[in-house]
């Protein structure tokens, strides 16, 4: 997976290319962990994004939870696969997904 990240001033842009699953989840986590502090609007930038896993959802879960105290976060350019993951884990209720 390839992260993408673009800040200006308190708002940060992340794209993702390849897969967010066991394997890359960690690898955002800790990317995360570093850049969010101070960021009052998140996006994610999913038209590359070719899967998504539980272990995925789970950091952008923790996420969510994180910018639900200090602004916003929202994900873009979501394809059908992903959506439907959404879907069926009842994310597209909890997220913010244009």
């Amino acid at each position: 997976m390839t992260i993408t990240k673009k800040a200006e001033g308190e708002k940060l842009s992340i794209a993702l290319e390849g897969r967010l699953d066991t394997t890359t989840a960690p690898q955002l986590e800790a990317e995360l962990k570093r850049s969010i502090g101070g960021v009052s609007d998140l996006l994610f930038d999913f038209e590359k994004l070719e899967y998504l896993s539980s272990a995925g959802l789970r950091v952008l879960l923790a996420a969510q939870k994180v910018m639900n105290k200090q602004g916003t976060m929202v994900i873009k350019n979501v394809n059908e696969t992903i959506a439907e993951v959404f879907e069926i884990t009842g994310f597209s209720e909890i997220l913010t997904i244009e």
